[in-house]
């Protein structure tokens, strides 16, 4: 006789601000329905048309469900089952090999934020590398820039509570697509428009967020920084300045008034492109109908000068003292407020890498990396410089392993492909860079077929090793009571026990409080240090330093609703109707090289080329073309995708994020 359906509490683990809460129905150990958790204040039970449809990927006929061994050449996707003793003891061979070569370092752990829970994103697996002494990554290829840029204003880059946004009266939306990517949002946005709000998009696409705000201002690409020096000149012309806010909560305010005085609105206005009159009526706009909320997330960090426009933005708003009103201030990344709470396991110092170098180490003469282990991630697809990564990857001496639910585009080049398992079959904490909640992801089912957590691949694999360490073998379970142990103010009343019966609870963050002007306990008020800011020559002269050859500039868009991230743009079912990338043109620009709308074209410059079907947009401005990110190879007749054009360069120090959208290139038509 069946037994009754069961309701498993659980939340989404996507790169995704949203983390939405999801109930799963389970009958006769069968997942049969999962559907957002109403209950929760954010995600009010809705989830996103990827994982809408999230089942479908579980139970997909294409899922690996035992470890395989290659058989067949590097690309093929030609392998046979083995067992897990048999993969455990292969890999764990080369392992010791490498070790009593003294050559940790051989060893590379590429992963990132495929799972973004607590424990399988990294705490247990890391502690495996980190005893092993193998080379890291520095995961930088999105998000850190933009901490950064807003760390050198702000100390803790602490983000206000985007539900709070509702009571600001002035909204700025800058290089951030809410409506695509943060979806769960915008009904807070919506709610302060109908009570007054101002809701201004900044952004060089007309995007689906820049149609539906009130005013869309459409700078050129990289010129953020000018448009807040114009914005700043008239604030500091027309005495729009709280003077006895700077002189108690900032620093710097001179350095960047000087910076500022050359930079009238009329400049500001010609070097962004935008129409006359547009900076001296948006900056005491800004300064008026208070209180005023920025929202920005990573879109404007990935090009060359990405951490100082995070870090303009973000001067912007202590400028103006946005904070003192609740509702106000920069709503970025919440990601600080549990990372400052939560545990860590502790971490021992190994070399690293920034991962969007991939490409460059595995093809360099001698390369030092002759094994790589991959979880959580699909460089494959997901990093720049793609033709260099895929020469990499298809190395005779180089031995990978992919950790993975499917035979992604790096999974095909892998030696032993490891099964993984989906959120909904193992335990896991989950915090959020959208929101102030945490949620517990409970198993609603056993494994299917061999599939392991990180975790429990990671404890195997230190066993067949000999390592003995404590942190490496604590269960799952054992790894989120720690974290959520630490006795910081902000747990308080947040225990395993709490969040197994209710699902998901909000960080004790007092209601009301003013982000850097009110105690709030655990949480530092620091100065805000203002200074300087510079204009890249390169947005200055509104042209790049690049080949002439290659004129147009290219932005890598999040725009495809049914997969917008890697995972699931190789399934057809999560494709849209058209079937490919496209390639976004403006009419001008498609004009001056015989392109029509639908015309075969080629693209490209120095690193790759691709072909793709071309669409006429009024959403860009001439000389910018736009290709969707998360495609897999096989969309292309290249068997490439938009990553085999985009710039691999990343900032001083080997740190930062990727300067995906300093990227040139040539269209013309296909013959």
């Amino acid at each position: 006789m069946a037994g009754e359906p069961l309701s498993v509490l659980g939340a989404c683990h996507h790169d995704c601000p949203d983390t939405c809460a999801w109930e799963v129905t389970v009958e006769d150990g069968v997942a049969t329905r999962l559907r957002g958790s109403p209950s929760h204040p954010v995600t009010r039970g809705s989830l996103c048309p990827k994982v809408n449809r999230y089942l479908d990927r579980v139970y997909h006929p294409d899922r690996v469900l035992t470890p395989l061994r290659r058989v067949g050449a590097k690309g093929s996707r030609d392998f046979e089952e083995i067992t897990w003793g048999d993969a455990i003891e292969i890999i764990a061979r080369r392992v010791r090999e490498r070790l009593d070569q003294g050559r940790p370092e051989s060893i590379v752990q590429f992963s990132f934020a495929g799972t973004q829970g607590l424990v399988q994103m990294g705490e247990t697996i890391d502690r495996l590398f980190d005893l092993i002494g193998a080379t890291d990554i520095r995961r930088e290829l999105c998000g850190v820039s933009a901490f950064r840029g807003a760390a050198r204003v702000l100390g803790t880059p602490y983000s206000i509570d985007p539900e709070s946004m509702r009571q600001a009266r002035t909204i700025v939306l800058w290089g951030t697509d809410t409506r695509m990517t943060n979806r769960h949002l915008w009904p807070t946005i919506e709610a302060a428009r109908h009570a007054g709000a101002t809701i201004i998009a900044i952004d060089p696409i007309r995007t689906e967020t820049a149609r539906a705000a009130d005013v869309h201002l459409q700078p050129r690409p990289g010129t953020d920084v000018a448009l807040v020096l114009g914005i700043v000149h008239v604030l500091d012309r027309d005495g729009l300045i709280d003077a006895e806010w700077i002189d108690e909560r900032t620093s710097g305010w001179a350095e960047l008034a000087a910076s500022a005085s050359e930079w009238t609105p009329e400049r500001a206005d010609e070097m962004c492109g935008l129409p006359d009159g547009t900076v001296a009526w948006l900056a005491p706009l800004l300064a008026t109908q208070t209180p005023t909320a920025f929202r920005t997330l990573i879109g404007p960090e990935h090009r060359r000068g990405g951490e100082e426009i995070l870090r303009a933005v973000t001067m912007l708003a202590a400028a103006l003292g946005s904070w003192q009103n609740f509702g106000g201030g920069l709503a970025r990344s919440t990601a600080a407020w549990p990372e400052t709470a939560l545990a860590g396991t502790p971490r021992i110092p190994r070399p690293a890498f920034n991962m969007a170098r991939l490409g460059e180490v595995l093809t360099e003469e001698d390369p030092f990396a002759d094994t790589l282990v991959v979880h959580n991630c699909n460089p494959a697809v997901i990093v720049p410089d793609q033709n260099r990564v895929i020469d990499g990857l298809s190395r005779e001496d180089l031995f990978t392993v992919v950790i993975d639910q499917f035979i992604t585009d790096t999974a095909a080049y892998a030696d032993i492909v490891l099964p993984a398992t989906t959120q909904v079959e193992q335990l896991d904490l989950a915090p959020s860079w959208g929101h102030m909640y945490l949620a517990l992801n409970r198993p609603a089912i056993e494994p299917r077929g061999q599939a392991l957590p990180n975790s429990e691949i990671a404890r195997r694999l230190g066993a067949a090793l000999g390592l003995e360490d404590e942190w490496l073998y604590r269960s799952d379970e054992q790894v989120i009571r720690d974290a959520l142990a630490s006795g910081h103010p902000l747990l308080e009343g947040i225990t395993y026990e709490s969040l197994s019966e209710r699902g998901w609870q909000r960080l004790a963050v007092p209601a009301g409080a003013r982000l850097y002007i009110d105690e709030i306990p655990g949480v530092a008020n620091e100065r805000m240090r203002l200074g300087a800011l510079d204009v890249e020559p390169a947005a200055a002269a509104h042209s790049p330093e690049v080949d002439p050859r290659y004129p147009l500039t290219l932005i890598s868009r999040k725009q495809v609703r049914t997969f917008l991230n890697s995972q699931y743009g190789g399934f057809a079912d999560h494709r849209p109707p058209v079937g490919e990338p496209l390639l976004q043109i403006h009419a001008e620009d498609a004009h001056a090289r015989g392109i029509r709308a639908g015309d075969r074209v080629d693209v490209r410059n120095e690193r790759g080329e691709l072909t793709l079907t071309a669409q006429i947009s009024d959403q860009l401005q001439p000389g910018l073309v736009a290709i969707p990110f998360g495609w897999w190879n096989d969309s292309t007749p290249q068997g490439r995708s938009v990553n085999a054009l985009t710039n691999a360069a990343v900032g001083r120090g080997d740190r930062g994020s990727a300067y995906f959208h300093d990227t040139y290139v040539e269209v013309t038509p296909h013959p």
